[in-house]
């Protein structure tokens, strides 16, 4: 087909018209004719105002926008570094779990074995496992939904809350809690002073509380997040104080979501695992959950959500009815072959092989926390029964500071606790996930660089 001059001109000026309705075009002069045009175009669609109030990005892409700086300044650097920042693994997933992976994969490549679509809620045997065996029948089968993540549910529920309830959040805690109830609508804007955002319950978690707060000395919220073994400060709740979070939800009319991600990482005898292990928390409470950390599969993608039937909205509606209608809605369930994988885990070779895992991050724990124990100044929590290392800086310290002095002196990343909201100023979290042998040279760095 072809084109005449005069169409082809019709059709410059239609697009540059169209461009400047929306305010986009510029256009220069020369010798009287358009030289050029520029097309800067906007669409007419308002910006969602809640994402404006976010500060910043992202937590842990701002520490790998700085890593990446860092590194583009010192080029001879890139085979020094070590990272102690993000909590992502890094050893290979063991071979009875990886069987399961490859097993998942290879039954899709045969026609007796294919599978498409599956249950949004996941696939009923790993249901049934997951509840029998992480949960020894506490919960119903029914009760579990699989997915993609724990962080992609903790998103999912607050589709569920909406925009209208209010949050109670730890202070410091892992950003997901506090940057999904602002992209809701559920928050104001952030106090520049406090940097704490309007119409969400900070509680505080200090050294002098075991940072663990104290709900009940707190205003009501609808929404109560609690992370154990928590992330960043690595301290594991008692059961008493499970207790007591419980029946003070219940008291007020709280629902509780119990973050318990880092479950598996428990080592003193009598500390819970699951909230669901105290008495009552079927009324009042949602665990969330993830292979990320159990397994190895922060790549592989799988977690599960426990909602259960008890648990019920003011109005008598079942909270599972509408978390179900959002997985449903927004979501084809987790990949089959992943789920092949999630029942590998929960063999009892699988679970050997997790422990094995475990216990290879919690010595690099140990190391780290032997390490900063050794180094004036610094008062160190967590490592025992968490990833996560949680070191009280020198005082006066601020914690990017310390963070761009170490990686600078040390070529060692970090997470400053500034982070994880105000109450982790003045603090730093060390991640057990790397190899060993990084952890070794990470803690001969430190210990010669801050000593």
């Amino acid at each position: 087909m072809k084109f005449s001059g005069v169409a082809t001109l019709v059709c410059l000026v239609s697009s540059a018209s169209t461009a400047a309705a929306f305010g986009g075009v510029k256009t220069t002069a020369n010798a009287g004719r358009t030289s050029k045009v520029q097309l800067n175009m906007a669409s007419g669609v308002e910006r969602n105002e809640n994402f404006g109030k976010l500060v910043g990005g992202y937590l842990f892409p701002e520490i790998g926008r700085r890593r990446t700086a860092y590194l583009e300044a010192n080029p001879e650097m890139a085979d020094r570094l070590i990272s102690l920042g993000i909590g992502d693994t890094t050893m290979p997933i063991p071979s009875h779990i990886l069987n399961g992976l490859v097993e998942g994969a290879s039954k899709l490549g045969a026609k007796e074995t294919y599978t498409g679509y599956g249950n949004e809620q996941g696939r009923g045997d790993l249901r049934e496992k997951i509840a029998s065996v992480l949960y020894n029948g506490n919960i119903d089968a029914s009760e579990v939904f699989v997915s993609d993540g724990a962080k992609c549910d903790i998103m999912r529920l607050q589709q569920v809350f909406g925009n209208k309830v209010v949050s109670a959040v730890q202070d410091p805690s892992y950003p997901v809690y506090v940057d999904t109830s602002v992209m809701m609508g559920q928050t104001g804007n952030i106090d520049e002073e406090t940097m704490q955002f309007d119409n969400i319950v900070y509680m505080p978690c200090t050294a002098e509380n075991g940072f663990f707060p104290d709900y009940a000395s707190l205003p009501r919220a609808d929404i109560v997040y609690i992370c154990s073994p928590n992330n960043p400060t690595g301290a594991a709740a008692t059961r008493e104080e499970l207790e007591n979070i419980v029946k003070i939800c219940k008291e007020r009319g709280s629902i509780l979501v119990f973050d318990a991600a880092y479950a598996p990482f428990i080592r003193t005898p009598g500390i819970p695992k699951s909230i669901f292990e105290i008495e009552g928390a079927k009324d009042v409470a949602i665990e969330v959950n993830s292979f990320s950390k159990y397994a190895g599969f922060t790549g592989v993608r799988l977690g599960w959500t426990v909602v259960p039937a008890a648990l019920k909205f003011k109005d008598g509606t079942p909270v599972q009815q509408d978390f179900a209608r959002v997985m449903a809605t927004a979501f084809n369930g987790a990949s089959n072959i992943v789920q092949c994988g999630g029942m590998a885990c929960l063999d009892p070779e699988g679970l050997a092989e997790i422990d094995t895992l475990i216990d290879y991050y919690l010595e690099n724990a140990n190391l780290l926390r032997e390490t900063m124990e050794a180094i004036p100044g610094y008062t160190v929590y967590g490592g025992t029964d968490a990833p996560y290392v949680f070191c009280k800086l020198p005082d006066g310290q601020k914690s990017w500071d310390a963070f761009s002095h170490i990686l600078e002196t040390s070529q060692v990343v970090t997470i400053p606790g500034a982070g994880f909201g105000p109450g982790g100023e003045g603090y730093l979290r060390l991640s057990a996930f790397a190899p060993r042998d990084s952890v070794i040279e990470a803690c001969k760095r430190l210990k010669e660089t801050l000593i």
